[in-house]
């Protein structure tokens, strides 16, 4: 359990979040949305116990994560957008840092190694970017933590590792886990994250499953630009427009997340008004 309650934090005289609240619960895939300067990346790292929030109440499996306990430590593993891998081969890193997680699968480990065609008995930091991303996820994964964050992880993946990323991360979810992935390509996670929570000026202001997107939303395709007021959002396309209106008539339709986002965004009242009587920053 990740339960965030009136959280504020600046760094220096720049206020990032004020009174941000967010209740996260194991068996899911939550998507981290958010323009970029938004706070994403941050809030993973204070989530992690990397960063200190300035007021306010930040748990994470009943641990404060800022006193960086080991038992807090070997339950979660943070996958950064920018990170170093010394010079060792993956079975010389398994030694050494394996032991940090108790539950750590060895076995699953090596498989994921084969899956993502990851050599053995090269050095890690002559691997490529993607290669030592895939390495990464790999262990992540076999580490068995019961929080797995992830920053941009399809970043640097080629399209058949994207593919294969999605795939493993699904088989990862259990429902003693929560996996979080904060990303700005939203595209590559259709179909995987769910829910989806969007942060944007300090402040979380959407947080709903998909089947409560396509409950309160639905997409439509009109040939002329509709009048104001009368949709949450329109996009201007070749042969019209499309738009995303209230679900009144329960049609059902599919909505992309960079659609969501941009109508989230560019009417976060529209949409709190539909959501109202949701969850309230809380995950189903």
């Amino acid at each position: 359990m990740i339960n965030i309650k009136n959280m504020d934090f600046a760094y220096k005289k720049t206020k990032l979040f004020s009174n941000l609240s967010l209740k996260l619960k194991p068996g899911n895939i939550y998507g981290l949305l958010g323009k970029n300067g938004a706070g994403k990346t941050s809030l993973l790292k204070i989530i992690s116990g990397l960063l200190f929030p300035d007021t306010g109440k930040v748990e994470v499996n009943n641990f404060i994560p800022g006193q960086r306990s080991p038992e807090f430590l070997q339950d979660i593993f943070f996958l950064p957008e920018e990170y170093y891998l010394p010079g060792l081969k993956a079975m010389e890193f398994k030694k050494i840092y394996a032991p940090f997680y108790p539950a750590f699968n060895e076995a699953g480990f090596i498989e994921l190694l084969n899956e993502f065609n990851l050599p053995m008995d090269q050095k890690l930091n002559s691997f490529s970017y993607g290669q030592k991303k895939k390495f990464l996820i790999s262990f992540g994964i076999a580490s068995n933590s019961r929080i797995f964050l992830l920053d941009e992880p399809t970043n640097g993946l080629d399209i058949p590792s994207k593919t294969q990323f999605r795939r493993i991360i699904a088989s990862a979810g259990t429902e003693n886990r929560i996996i979080i992935i904060s990303t700005h390509q939203v595209r590559d996670m259709e179909n995987l994250i769910d829910p989806i929570i969007i942060v944007d000026e300090g402040k979380v202001i959407f947080n709903e499953s998909i089947e409560r997107v396509t409950d309160k939303l639905t997409v439509r395709k009109l040939t002329e630009e509709p009048a104001n007021g009368t949709v949450l959002y329109s996009e201007k396309e070749i042969d019209g427009y499309k738009v995303v209106m209230t679900n009144k008539d329960q049609d059902q339709t599919d909505i992309d997340f960079e659609t969501l986002f941009n109508t989230v965004v560019s009417n976060p009242d529209g949409i709190k008004s539909v959501f109202s009587g949701g969850i309230n920053n809380e995950s189903n």
